[in-house]
């Protein structure tokens, strides 16, 4: 029973001592970064030695002109289309910020719906082009799509909108029972 306490004594007092060292070490270090910063010797935010998010030490400027993508207009209505019509509308946009505007992707909610944008930089003050092509078969009634543009404007992402009222010769069950589809 007595070797038993001494022994819980001795692991006691050996997490105690090495909590004591952890404190000590980390006001050591709090002291050493207070000495250097008050020395004019700070280390950077963006130093890759002590922030493993960053590779190089160019300094961020959050003030730097930007690329803003600007729509004519940002949703289209097809009205009432045919089941079997495959339709397209072409969005006009303009480069109205101060830097080359990259569009990385453009996704739609659908895979009925197929975006096509420009893979080139499009410049300050020009204009570019985003085509959608909708396809509506296996569709009835009234639809919307949504399109999300990814581009290095801030925003990072832009929203675009189909939307149409679907009619076609789906077959319906009725008074004469079931549809036979042959």
């Amino acid at each position: 029973m007595k070797k038993q306490f001494v022994i819980g004594l001795l692991v006691a007092g050996g997490l105690w001592s090495s909590g004591c060292e952890k404190k000590e070490s980390t006001a050591e270090e709090v002291t050493a970064t207070e000495q250097n910063a008050s020395a004019g010797n700070a280390v950077p935010a963006n130093d890759p030695a002590t922030n493993p998010n960053v590779t190089s030490q160019e300094a961020v400027n959050t003030n730097a002109a930007k690329p803003a993508m600007t729509f004519k207009k940002t949703e289209h209505d097809f009205g009432t289309i045919n089941q079997d019509k495959r339709v397209q509308h072409t969005f006009s946009f303009t480069n109205t910020g101060q830097a080359p505007l990259v569009i990385q992707d453009a996704t739609a909610t659908c895979g009925c719906t197929v975006p096509e944008w420009p893979k080139e930089p499009v410049m300050p003050g020009e204009t570019g082009t985003i085509k959608v092509e909708f396809d509506p078969a296996g569709k009835l009634g009234q639809q919307s799509k949504q399109i999300t543009i990814r581009a290095n404007t801030e925003p990072a992402e832009n929203y675009l909108t189909i939307k149409t009222n679907i009619v076609g010769s789906v077959p319906q069950a009725g008074a004469a029972g079931p549809v036979r589809l042959n």
